[in-house]
């Protein structure tokens, strides 16, 4: 059996961020327009880390890239909206 009432994937203990919680929080980063840096400071991410995950949303349009006064800024795209709507809903499906 893979989750169990003991299961530890599910548990509010576990200190460990799924690839989903840390692509909601970058797009909650990112509903403002923000810089690398603060995303990933705001993130607790590496830059190996933040660089694989911004990659892969602004692939899947997640996310956009723009340059803003010579600097680039992430920010939210709808569908990024739409994706961070569907996670905190099965988050909460999920709680008991």
């Amino acid at each position: 059996m893979l989750v169990g009432q003991g299961s530890k994937i599910f548990s509010a203990k576990s200190k460990r961020r799924d690839t989903f919680g840390i692509m909601a929080q970058i797009l909650e980063i990112t509903k403002e327009g923000t810089l690398k840096t603060q995303i990933m400071y705001r993130a607790n991410l590496s830059f190996t880390q933040l660089n694989e995950y911004l990659h892969f949303m602004v692939i899947n349009k997640l996310i956009t890239r723009k340059a803003k006064e010579g600097r680039e800024v992430y920010a939210i795209t709808p569908k990024g909206f739409n994706f961070l709507q569907m996670h905190s809903d099965l988050i909460q499906l999920l709680k008991t």
